[in-house]
Parts: C-alpha cells; sequence; structure tokens
C-alpha cells in the first residue's frame, strides 16, 4: 500500500509542534531531546518522500498562483501595477 507524501508531510508537522509544546510546557530534557531527533529523522523522510512523489499536473508555470488563477490566454490582458502610479 502507498502511502500518499501528505501523510508524512502531516505526521512530521505534528511530531514537531509536540516537540515545541514538550519544550514549553518544560517536560523533562530527555523526552525533548529524542522527541527533536525523531522529528528531525522524519524531516528527512517526509522531504525524500515529497521529492520522489509521482505527481503530475495539467498546470504549467504560465497558470500563475493557485491564490490568483490566470488562464494562459487571459495574461496579454492583465493590467500592469506600474502604470498605476
Amino acid at each position: 500500500m502507498k502511502v500518499p507524501a501528505m501523510v508524512y508531510v502531516a505526521i512530521t508537522t505534528l511530531l514537531l509542534v509536540t516537540v515545541t509544546i514538550m519544550s514549553a510546557m518544560n517536560f523533562p530534557f530527555n523526552w525533548v531531546f529524542y522527541t527533536t531527533v525523531i522529528g528531525q529523522v522524519f524531516v528527512v523522510i517526509m522531504v525524500y518522500k515529497v521529492l520522489t512523489d509521482n505527481y503530475q499536473t495539467e498546470k504549467t508555470f504560465d497558470h500563475m498562483y493557485e491564490d490568483r488563477p490566470v488562464n494562459p490566454k487571459d495574461l496579454g490582458s492583465l493590467p500592469e501595477k506600474r502604470d498605476q502610479f
């Protein structure tokens, strides 16, 4: 069974947030230290899994960013910001 790359991202994030909470609550040093070491190992695993994931998309850099999607054919009609000054 293949585990999606985002599962590794979620596990690593939760683990490192746990380290932050544990250090703020004055947990014993050995707990915080070993959790940090495990978190660093998970960061390396996460980066490897994300970079080797077989993710494909139809979008290109011509589509700009996800927060402001633009069709490639509409790029010529975008107003230039320097004309506003």
